[in-house]
């Protein structure tokens, strides 16, 4: 074997950069957080309100935490809201999002129609 043959190192394909598909505990963390400040409540108020302890719930408005559907409703139902509010809520943070996606981006990223998004 030369020591043309053994200098050559592959080179790895490129692919088209894809926009990040928001996660769903972000989506809602935005959400809840957003929403009790509007509030101008406290972590800890509303922690209590939804019997949760109030670092979870930090956690959560931070998406750093994926919670069952029994603390979303409840977190919902201590600011006021009922689950199918939050997720209204969601659906349009996320389709204004989608919609700030730049054209050029946008055409790269397959649609399969409805909402999509990573968990």
């Amino acid at each position: 074997m030369s020591d043309h043959a053994s200098s050559r190192t592959p080179v790895p394909l490129r692919r088209p950069a894809r926009a990040r598909e928001p996660l769903w505990r972000d989506l809602v963390g935005d959400v809840l957080r957003r929403e009790r400040l509007a509030q101008g409540r406290t972590l800890k108020e509303v922690a209590e309100a939804a019997r949760i302890s109030m670092p979870y719930l930090s956690e959560l408005e931070r998406g750093r935490k994926e919670a069952s559907s029994e603390v979303l409703a409840a977190a919902a139902r201590a600011l006021g809201l009922g689950l199918e509010d939050l997720l209204i809520r969601v659906h349009s943070d996320l389709t204004t999002r989608s919609a700030a996606v730049p054209a050029a981006v946008s055409a790269a990223v397959p649609r399969r129609g409805g909402l999509c998004l990573a968990a």
